[in-house]
């Protein structure tokens, strides 16, 4: 059986239903990768991910805040882990001032 994860990610214009995939290998690992909008969309995924294709293991994005992670984790129940893919200073910023200079946090983003 398979070891099967979901990796969720943000993005302004994201639509789950078409920015997903499923990377697998022959036998032992299953990653699903969604991006959602907004923290609404992160439960949903997170829940239907777990009853639906059995996800043993979630894991977050950096723009995820402590409140989304508890939040998420009450919603998948206590048999599955949740994890948050953070970085050092220096990546923080990097990726910070790529997503800046890629209209995320202007309106020019959001359209």
């Amino acid at each position: 059986m398979a070891f099967k994860v979901l990796f969720l990610a943000h993005a302004p214009d994201a639509e789950p239903e078409k920015h997903k995939c499923v990377v697998k290998t022959s036998k032992y690992y299953k990653l699903f990768v969604v991006v959602v909008k907004n923290q609404k969309q992160a439960i949903e995924v997170c829940k239907k991910a777990v009853t639906e294709e059995g996800v043993q293991s979630i894991l977050l994005c950096p723009g995820f805040t402590h409140e989304d992670v508890a939040e998420i984790s009450k919603a998948v129940g206590e048999n599955v882990g949740v994890f948050v893919a953070r970085g050092d200073g220096p990546s923080n910023r990097v990726s910070m001032e790529a997503m800046r200079n890629e209209g995320w946090f202007s309106e020019k983003g959001r359209e």
